[in-house]
């Protein structure tokens, strides 16, 4: 053989031998891809179950949490100043909570806590008391 004839098929073979190694190389990769997934698989399966629970918990957890909160600002005991007083209420998703207010006026200040069940007082609760409630609640929308 000549020297450009045997060139040209070391060429050919060099070629055909790197398609080789390419194609080889795409199937070890998609092998690869298709263990991981059903490691992946067989993990989700054993732990789903266990991942929904917790989940669970947390979202009862959640709705016993003080996360809804509304502030309510106002002038104290007939005042005609500024706001300067102010209710807040902090409760859960029942409407269970509290609800504490803080009354100041020139003369001093005073400060109230009552508890709150399913949206209502254990005690009387004031107008701004029940108006922080219902904005808490969700019952009052702000304009």
């Amino acid at each position: 053989m000549s020297d450009p004839t045997l060139a040209r098929n070391l060429a050919i073979v060099a070629v055909v031998l790197g398609a080789f190694a390419v194609v080889l190389g795409g199937v070890a990769l998609f092998l690869a891809a298709r263990r991981q997934q059903a490691v992946i698989a067989a993990y989700d399966g054993r732990n789903s179950a266990r991942l929904r629970a917790e989940l669970g918990d947390l979202r009862a957890g959640l709705s016993q949490a003080l996360r809804h909160v509304a502030v309510v600002r106002y002038a104290g005991l007939g005042s005609r100043e500024a706001p300067t007083s102010w209710s807040v209420a902090l409760l859960d998703d029942a409407g269970d909570g509290v609800v504490l207010t803080t009354i100041n006026d020139t003369e001093g200040g005073r400060s109230y806590a009552k508890n709150v069940r399913r949206g209502n007082g254990d005690v009387h609760l004031s107008p701004e008391e029940f108006e922080a409630v219902g904005y808490a609640m969700g019952a009052i929308v702000r304009s």
